[in-house]
């Protein structure tokens, strides 16, 4: 019976020795198994997802850079919101029919916001330049040229003039002969400030003479000019303008020309809060000091 004991005690050894090396041959596959998994991974970088750009470099620096907004055009202005043609061509220091002439308006009241209106002439085209002179192609007689060699005497070719100077233009302001006078003689009430008060402010009672300031041409005569009340603007000359608002009555008419000192108008308080002329002298549409111009009291 012993015996039987230790032959089945030695067969139970016999068996978890077995067993035991079998599981640490299993542990050791698995364990050279993850070593090769983890040696793969990292063998392999993972992919990139660069989203800092979508195109190729080379492209990229091939791109055309966008183009840079368009620059207003050099004697056109846009249509605010609020502008009349009236106002635009005060500003511009034209006559309103002018400007609706060289934009084919047949209705100075249609205009819109963003339109873009010429408020200079149209230059004239330039004239083609004259066709260069032929030059005749007959063949040099070498024969009756006599060659000879230079000397330390001989005159040096003379150098080629330098080019005339291109005329100065003449100043814009060529108008600054006009001797004003003043269009009303009430006091000054209100100086010029450029913010706030384009013109002078001269006081009076309903009815006072308004007069020209210089001769011209009457070039606007009504009231669509918000702020200006019964408004008359006469041109002078491609440079000035002289303005006449709050006018009670208007006595002349659009395209009339006027002489200095006649009556144009009778003083009022059209869209003001009083009797009173606002008169504005405009160069070439800003305005200036009515006073710089004026004679003095």
């Amino acid at each position: 019976m012993n015996q039987m004991a230790r032959h089945d005690l030695g067969h139970t050894r016999a068996q978890g020795r077995t067993a035991q090396r079998a599981l640490t041959w299993s542990v050791l596959g698995l364990a050279l198994l993850v070593s090769a998994c983890g040696s793969q991974r990292v063998a392999r970088p993972a992919p990139v997802d660069d989203r800092g750009t979508s195109r190729p470099a080379a492209e990229s620096a091939t791109a055309t850079p966008a183009p840079a907004a368009a620059q207003p055009r050099v004697g056109y202005v846009t249509v605010q919101p609020g502008d009349t043609l009236y106002r635009i061509a005060l500003n511009a220091g034209q006559d309103y029919r002018d400007i609706a002439t060289w934009n084919n308006l047949p209705n100075p009241n249609a205009i819109e916001v963003g339109q873009l209106l010429r408020v200079v002439p149209p230059t004239a085209a330039a004239p083609a330049p004259a066709p260069a002179p032929s030059v005749g192609t007959a063949p040099v007689n070498s024969g009756s040229v006599a060659s000879r060699p230079l000397s330390e005497t001989s005159p040096s070719a003379a150098p080629a003039p330098a080019p005339a100077p291109a005329p100065t233009p003449a100043p814009a302001a060529a108008g600054d002969d006009i001797q004003f006078v003043w269009p009303a003689s009430g006091p000054v009430i209100a100086g010029f400030d450029e913010n706030t008060n384009k013109g002078v402010s001269i006081g009076g009672k309903i009815g006072d003479p308004v007069v020209a300031a210089a001769d011209g041409r009457v070039v606007y005569a009504g009231a669509g000019l918000r702020g200006y009340g019964n408004l008359i603007i006469l041109q002078h000359n491609n440079t000035y303008l002289t303005a006449y608002a709050h006018n009670q009555a208007l006595l002349v008419r659009e395209n009339q020309s006027v002489r200095q000192g006649q009556k144009i108008a009778e003083m009022g308080s059209s869209d003001a809060d009083r009797v009173k002329l606002h008169f504005e002298v405009r160069r070439q549409g800003k305005p200036v000091d009515p006073l710089a111009h004026l004679p003095k009291r």
